[in-house]
């Protein structure tokens, strides 16, 4: 065998104690990664927030278009988390191999779509109903996005793969450079500072899409040995169709469910821009704010399916079940202070992004609701999170489906519009929603973890796939 073992990163043996610290181990650098990711936004938002309300606007819609379907490439590739993981805790090291490089080509590949869906933004905004003057920013900020989803979907691969083997130095030393990176170009770009145009939204697109190609060829730089070992060489049965099929079929029920999510917060967008610019801007504060706390349940989430699928490719049952326990009490009790911090503390909280007054006369409004919404965010994302480190992803995937679709923007439609309730009816109907998925997911977590628990199979050497 020509890959040299790592640390496994976690305390082997029985014991809540040892759980609880090999969580924190890996959740506290996790954690700071996510919130890494969603600064880059909130920065961008930052600068945004003090040109104008349009300027604002228009890359918030344009973010959420493109995320969009960013999301549905970020969530394919989280099949990474149990096919390595559970490698890993097997030491099955040349499985390790063969997810990380099958997962960098169906990053190549499923990139090619995802760009190719984004080019018709006008189209699709003015099917939304956005403002046209909303929109004659928010399309090419969105075309110029496009340049960043080949190298943003090759990090995602690989950030899934080290965290699986526990290498995450080097994803905490990238993310941080790269936001320096990224808040110096939108210095740059946004306002026109060391002799460029002042470019707005324009300037924030184009500094997203340095910053991202950056990221990547950074962490490969930073990962080192560590992480070229397992790329050195093509992995045995790489390109062999089969396991590559029955990758994507566990792939895509994530990605699915990545989208419906994102999904139903872009039409709430969508459905706040219909209101206008101000509540649109207000409503992205809140988003903002909400996206920034949502890192911390989301890295449990990650450290969780990680830590769950280790156990399992350990052949431990009971080890996972003890790993999802401790991953969705933390959650659960993380998200509740930072529900009670947004009920706190609107007012202070809106301020860091925006001191327009209308924007920041709507945002005070909707950050409690945020901070009400907190912990059935939390609980759910936990708890898919777990889910998913069992390799278990198509209930998972119609249990979202249901919930914000089915329920959410229903509700959020009937109470904003048909009520008249406005920008706090189509939050209200999103938190009843959020509401039936956190239940939801959390039965089909204990159904689950009443069961024997074992890896998932990808490759059949026996049978040459």
């Amino acid at each position: 065998m020509r890959y040299r073992p790592l640390p496994m990163g976690e305390a082997a043996g029985p014991g809540w104690r040892r759980e609880v610290r090999a969580q924190f181990r890996l959740a506290l650098p996790v954690v700071v990664i996510q919130l890494g990711l969603v600064a880059m936004g909130a920065v961008d938002g930052a600068f945004l927030g003090r040109v104008d309300a349009v300027q604002y606007a228009a890359a918030a819609i344009g973010h959420s278009y493109t995320f969009l379907f960013f999301a549905f490439g970020m969530g394919f590739l989280t099949v990474l988390d149990p096919v390595v993981s559970q490698a890993w805790g097997a030491r099955d090291l040349e499985g390790v191999a063969r997810g990380l490089q099958r997962g960098l080509l169906l990053a190549f590949l499923v990139s090619i779509p995802i760009a190719l869906v984004l080019l018709p933004a006008e189209s699709n905004l003015r099917l939304a109903r956005q403002k046209e003057e909303v929109i004659a920013v928010a399309a090419p900020y969105a075309r110029v996005l496009i340049l960043s989803t080949l190298p943003f979907l090759l990090f995602v691969a690989v950030r899934q793969a080290m965290q699986a083997v526990h290498l995450l130095r080097p994803l905490v030393l990238t993310i941080l450079a790269v936001n320096v990176l990224n808040a110096f170009l939108d210095w740059v770009l946004i306002h026109g500072n060391l002799g460029a145009p002042a470019m707005g939204a324009m300037g924030s697109a184009w500094a997203t899409v340095v910053a991202r190609w950056v990221m990547v060829l950074l962490l490969l730089w930073l990962a080192g040995p560590d992480l070229w070992r397992f790329l050195e060489r093509p992995a045995s049965r790489l390109l062999h169709l089969a396991p590559l099929g029955r990758m994507t079929r566990l792939g895509i029920p994530v990605g699915i469910q990545w989208f419906v999510e994102v999904g139903a917060f872009a039409g709430l967008t969508a459905m706040m821009g219909s209101l206008g610019k101000d509540e649109l801007a207000g409503n992205q504060v809140a988003m903002h704010l909400a996206s920034a706390s949502f890192m911390v349940p989301l890295g449990i989430s990650m450290a969780a399916s990680v830590r769950v699928g280790n156990e399992i490719g350990r052949g431990s049952t009971e080890g996972a079940r003890r790993a999802a326990r401790v991953a969705i009490a933390t959650g659960f009790v993380l998200m509740l202070l930072f529900g009670t911090v947004f009920l706190a503390f609107p007012r202070p909280l809106s301020s860091v992004f925006t001191n327009i007054g209308e924007v920041l006369a709507v945002s005070v409004v909707l950050v409690p609701l945020a901070g009400l919404f907190q912990v059935f965010d939390g609980t759910q994302a936990v708890a898919v999170g777990v889910l998913r480190g069992m390799a278990d992803t198509r209930v998972p995937m119609v249990n979202h489906i249901l919930g914000f679709w089915g329920v959410a923007i229903p509700l959020a439609w009937f109470f904003g519009f048909a009520r008249g309730h406005g920008a706090v009816g189509l939050w209200w109907g999103l938190l009843v929603g959020l509401a039936l998925v956190a239940l939801l997911q959390f039965l089909r977590l204990r159904v689950l973890l009443g069961r024997e628990l074992s890896r998932v199979v990808i490759d059949h050497p026996e049978a040459g796939a």
